[in-house]
């Protein structure tokens, strides 16, 4: 349980405006917006400390471009990675959001007119926009996580193997659902899972959730649904709620600030959850068994600081998945503490955590390979 007891994503292991978007230029967590350039430096710079500009020089200039900050989700994960870099650096942060997809390509070509040294988009969403406007920013920088882009001397990109942090999510959940020891579960092997958007970082996710489930049990009844959407937490809970219904007791969230939805309706209705990209076991205490985690806080800061250290790997992709610590799971404590009141409970989670770190060494080991999505994988 060494790995999956506790999920620390070292950065030592790779370390070697809003314009357009209905006029809100509002910060967020102290970081000024595209378009509200005003003392962005001193807000992304809270305690002071010493920057490039006080050494005489320019401070590099970094833009996190995002949908929305403060769902607990992947985006807050690239914006942790960012305020590290500041605290380290001393960079200019500023952060543009955007909910509104069709506004994306604008909301990036406003950053490029900005002339920030390095934008960094926070998702998939912004590949095709990033790839038609690269070239016509050469001086700029850019970045992207959770999509391949390569060849373009200005752009890097990260993946995570998504599928085997989901692998072993599916294997939670096909065993979680036979043990009826927890309050609720039911005799029936049916889970969920409940995406945002339909794009193929999501069905990543997917294909090693059903692997892993059908490892445990190939015989599992898995409902999916996609809620065509990562900002509706009522279309999240609407689905999960249907999900419950049907006869599952587990649903796992890929889904953004859809997901909280998720949660909530394992809270309401006393079944569980499983949260996604960064720790939400704390949003619903007892409802949540555990979080799948996506270190896009160590992909932001590799970014930053390859750019500010002039080494940017422009033109390539860095692939993170188990091994080095890119995906992992939470602990289980925050369950463990409001949800196993007996024997019975504690000594089945643990029998949980000992096969799931079995897994794990099997997918490091190359024992067990976890199949990708079309088009995600380490080549």
């Amino acid at each position: 349980m060494k790995k999956i007891l506790a999920v620390v994503l070292s950065l030592a292991l790779l370390t070697g405006a809003l314009a357009g978007c209905g006029g809100d230029t509002k910060g967020t967590d102290g970081a000024a917006a595209v378009g509200s350039t005003e003392n962005s430096t001193a807000a992304a710079n809270p305690a002071g400390q010493e920057t490039a500009g006080e050494n005489g020089e320019e401070p590099f200039r970094v833009c996190l471009i995002v949908a929305l900050l403060g769902t607990r989700s992947f985006a807050d994960f690239a914006y942790d990675g960012c305020q590290k870099a500041v605290e380290d650096f001393g960079i200019e942060l500023t952060v543009s959001e955007c909910e509104d997809t069709s506004l994306y390509e604008n909301q990036l070509l406003t950053a490029c007119e900005e002339g920030y040294d390095l934008i960094i988009c926070g998702a998939s969403q912004w590949k095709d926009y990033i790839a038609n406007h690269a070239a016509e920013y050469p001086d700029t920088l850019f970045g992207i996580s959770d999509t391949r882009l390569e060849g373009i001397p200005n752009v890097f990109s990260i993946t995570f193997a998504q599928n085997q942090g989901s692998f072993l999510t599916g294997a939670l959940s096909a065993m979680f659902t036979e043990m009826t020891e927890f309050e609720n579960v039911n005799e029936e092997t049916v889970i969920g899972w409940v995406g945002g958007t339909d794009i193929p970082a999501l069905r990543d996710f997917y294909t090693g959730f059903e692997e892993g489930a059908k490892y445990i049990n190939p015989d599992i009844t898995i409902l999916q649904s996609f809620a065509g959407d990562m900002q509706d937490a009522v279309k999240g809970k609407e689905l999960t709620l249907a999900m419950y219904q049907q006869g599952a007791d587990i649903v796992c969230n890929v889904a953004g600030n859809t997901g909280l939805g998720v949660l909530e309706a394992a809270a309401q209705s006393g079944y569980y959850a499983i949260g996604v990209d960064k720790n939400q076991d704390d949003v619903q205490p007892g409802s949540v068994v555990t979080s799948m985690l996506k270190s896009n806080e160590t992909a932001t800061y590799y970014m930053i600081e390859n750019a500010v250290k002039g080494t940017y790997p422009g033109g390539q992709h860095l692939y993170l998945d188990l091994a080095y610590g890119g995906v992992g799971l939470t602990d289980f404590s925050v369950f463990r503490e409001y949800a196993c009141k007996t024997e019975e409970q504690q000594k089945r989670l643990d029998e949980i955590l000992v096969k799931l770190q079995e897994l794990e060494d099997k997918i490091v080991s190359g024992e067990i390979v976890v199949s990708n999505y079309e088009g995600y994988g380490p080549n």
